[in-house]
């Protein structure tokens, strides 16, 4: 598995890196245990600028102290006090910029991703939303600050062993983001990036 490089994170333009995460496989690996996935859904979040993000305008808090890290970190925050959603912070230091993994298509370990999300078979639910994404991966708020270049939770490509897809332009839908609708304007800048047709991909009116 080749993981994706700091250089891959330590770009200015958050947006692109969103649209390219789509087809990356993100991998956790906790007391030897692996799960993996094709990410098929992303949102991107630009920091200062963006009425949506957490850190916008410069806001900082214990909860996204961890947007303002090096690139190429987790960002894990717990929404609605129980679903753990895993971000990739991008840009320099002090830049706060990061992409919300919204959903995967289940790769390795799918029988643990059942035994954690309590469900008896494999469906689209398993990994559709950001929500179950952290529940099926074992992604909780403790792994907040995690380098991506380390073991535990990393982003890779691997075409031959992994089938890494490669998703054409035709193949990609864009949109406005799930769930910022107080964001004012920022609610309909199309930052939500999926692919077409995949059945992992949230609920939504997608083209």
């Amino acid at each position: 598995m080749k993981k994706l490089p700091i250089s891959f994170y330590n770009r200015e333009d958050v947006v692109l890196i969103a649209k390219e995460l789509l087809g990356k496989i993100l991998v956790t690996k906790f007391n030897n245990t692996i799960t993996s996935g094709i990410i098929v859904e992303t949102e991107a979040y630009i920091g200062i600028t963006d009425n949506a993000s957490h850190s916008y305008n410069g806001k900082r808090t214990l909860r996204n102290e961890m947007m303002y890290a090096k690139r190429g970190v987790a960002y894990v925050y717990i929404c609605y006090g129980m679903h753990h959603l895993f971000n990739v912070v991008t840009n320099k230091k002090n830049i706060p910029d990061a992409v919300l993994i919204r959903a995967i298509e289940p790769l390795q370990g799918i029988d643990t991703m059942l035994k954690r999300t309590g469900k008896k078979q494999l469906d689209s639910t398993l990994t559709k939303g950001p929500g179950n994404v952290g529940k099926a991966l074992g992604i909780s708020k403790e792994h907040s600050g995690l380098n991506l270049l380390e073991h535990q939770i990393f982003i890779g490509e691997d075409e031959q062993f992994f089938n890494t897809r490669k998703f054409n332009e035709t193949q990609i839908g864009i949109s406005k983001r799930i769930g910022v609708e107080s964001a004012g304007i920022a609610a309909n800048y199309p930052y939500r990036f999926y692919v077409k047709g995949n059945k992992f991909v949230s609920s939504y009116p997608n083209k």
